[in-house]
C-alpha cells in the first residue's frame, strides 16, 4: 500500500510550463523581491524556451529531454534565436554523464573539492528535470533520520496516534510519491546511521512506514542528487553498500585561467545585478589578478612555472574568488568611484588566504615579497596588500 500525500500537490507532467513550480506557496514574494531566486524561477524564460523547442524524447515526468537539460546547463542558442546562458562551464561530457545518470535507476553523487559548483549544478539539474529544486535535505552533523525518511506532527500523534494526518513527509518522501528529483547536500556530513537509511530508498525504491503498516513506493521520474566534497574524507565516509547505489561524477576545478576568469565574471555579473551593484566593465583585469593569485597559491607554483610556492591551508576555490570580487565590487560602488581597483580586492584576498593566522600568514608574506613585488603591473596591488596585511 502506498501512503497518500499529506499535502495537496500536483504531479509534474512533462508538458507543463517550467516556470510553474508545484508545491510552492502562492503567497511567496515575487522574483524581483527575492534576494536569491530558485533556479527554476531565475531562469524560467530559458526553461520555457527550451521546453517549446525540445522535440526529443523525455523520460517519465521530466520537464525537458536529457539533451535539453544538458543545453540548459552548458548554454547554447535555440533555433528561434533564444540564447541559453551557461550555468556550468566545464567539460560537456561531465554534464552528459550526470544527466544520463538521472535518467536511469541510479542516484547521482557530485564529488569534488569545495567551490567546484556541486550545489550549483545540483540545483540546476533539479530545476531542469523536475521544475523544482527545493526538495532539499541539508546535510550536517546533526541531521536526524526524520529529515531523510519522515517525521511526525506530535500534537496529532499524541491526540490520535499514528495516522496519515500526523505524518510529516520528508523532501525525499515527497519526491518519491511525485516522481521528482530530490537533493541531499553534503552527504558525508550526515551521520553514518542516517546515511544508511538511504540504502532501501535507493535500492528498493521504497520507503517503509512501519507505524502505519504502509510504504511509499517511488513512481517513475524519482531520483536523487547528492553532493560531497573531498575535504570531508574521514568525517562520515559512505559505506560501500551506499556508495554502490550512486554513480559518482567528479567536478574538477577549472582547467585553465581563462575558463576560471569566465566563470567568475559571469557569476559576479549575476550576483551584482541581484544586489543592484553597477556593472564593472573595467574590472576584468582585477578579476584576472584574483584568479591568478588563487591558482598560483592553489597549485604551489607560479603561472610561468619558474617559482615554487607554499600553499595555504584553505582551498582558494572559484567560489571564494567570486566572493572576493563581489565584495570588492561593493566596496568600489559604495566607497569608491565604481571602478574595481586593487585596493578593493586586497582585503578579501587576505581573508581568503590567511585562514590559519600563523602558518598561512607566512605563506602570504612570502608570496607577496617573492612574486607580487617583482611582477610588472602589480605595484598598486602589492601596496594595497601590504597596507591590509599590516
Amino acid at each position: 500500500m502506498t501512503v497518500p500525500e499529506t499535502t495537496a500537490t500536483t504531479t509534474t507532467a512533462a508538458g507543463e510550463t517550467p516556470g510553474e513550480t508545484p508545491g510552492k506557496a502562492s503567497g511567496e514574494a515575487s522574483g524581483a523581491e527575492v534576494l536569491r531566486p530558485h533556479a527554476e524561477d531565475a531562469f524560467a524564460d530559458e526553461l520555457k524556451a527550451l521546453a517549446a523547442a525540445d522535440d526529443r524524447p523525455r523520460p517519465a515526468r521530466w520537464r525537458l529531454s536529457p539533451w535539453a537539460v544538458a543545453t540548459y546547463l552548458q548554454g547554447g542558442t535555440l533555433p528561434d534565436g533564444t540564447v541559453i546562458t551557461p550555468k556550468y562551464v566545464g567539460p560537456r561530457r561531465i554534464v552528459e554523464v550526470a544527466v544520463t545518470t538521472l535518467a536511469t535507476d541510479r542516484a547521482l553523487l557530485l564529488l569534488g573539492v569545495p567551490g567546484t559548483a556541486k550545489t550549483w549544478v545540483s540545483e540546476h539539474l533539479a530545476a531542469a528535470v523536475s521544475g523544482d529544486s527545493t526538495l532539499l535535505v541539508q546535510g550536517t552533523a546533526g541531521t536526524p533520520e526524520e529529515a531523510v525518511r519522515y517525521g511526525w506532527n506530535y500534537a496529532q500523534l499524541l491526540a490520535h496516534g499514528p495516522s496519515r494526518d500526523a505524518l510529516v513527509p520528508s523532501p525525499l518522501m515527497r519526491a518519491m510519491s511525485e516522481g521528482m528529483t530530490a537533493r541531499v547536500e553534503e552527504l558525508t556530513r550526515i551521520p553514518a546511521d542516517v546515511q544508511d537509511s538511504l540504502i532501501t530508498i535507493l535500492s528498493e525504491k521504497t520507503l517503509p512506514v512501519p507505524e502505519l503498516g504502509q510504504e511509499v513506493q517511488a513512481v517513475r521520474g524519482f531520483n536523487l542528487i547528492a553532493t560531497a566534497n573531498d575535504r570531508d574524507r574521514g568525517v562520515n565516509e559512505l559505506s560501500s553498500a551506499l556508495r554502490r547505489r550512486f554513480n559518482t561524477v567528479v567536478l574538477p576545478l577549472p582547467a585553465t585561467p581563462d575558463a576560471e576568469v569566465d566563470i567568475v565574471s559571469r557569476r559576479v555579473d549575476q550576483i551584482g545585478r541581484s544586489l543592484d551593484l553597477p556593472a564593472a566593465p573595467e574590472g576584468l583585469s582585477e578579476i584576472r589578478r584574483v584568479v591568478t593569485v588563487f591558482r598560483e597559491l592553489r597549485d604551489g607554483v607560479t603561472t610561468d612555472g619558474r617559482t615554487k610556492l607554499k600553499s595555504p591551508s584553505g582551498t582558494l576555490s572559484t567560489a571564494e574568488a567570486i566572493s572576493v570580487v563581489t565584495n570588492g565590487l561593493a566596496l568600489a560602488a559604495h566607497f569608491g568611484d565604481g571602478v574595481l581597483r586593487p585596493g578593493d580586492v586586497a582585503a578579501g584576498i587576505l581573508g581568503a588566504v590567511v585562514r590559519d593566522p600563523a602558518a598561512d600568514r607566512v605563506v602570504w608574506q612570502e608570496y607577496l615579497e617573492t612574486v607580487v613585488r617583482e611582477r610588472d603591473g602589480w605595484k598598486d596591488f602589492y601596496r594595497a596588500c601590504r597596507e591590509v596585511s599590516v
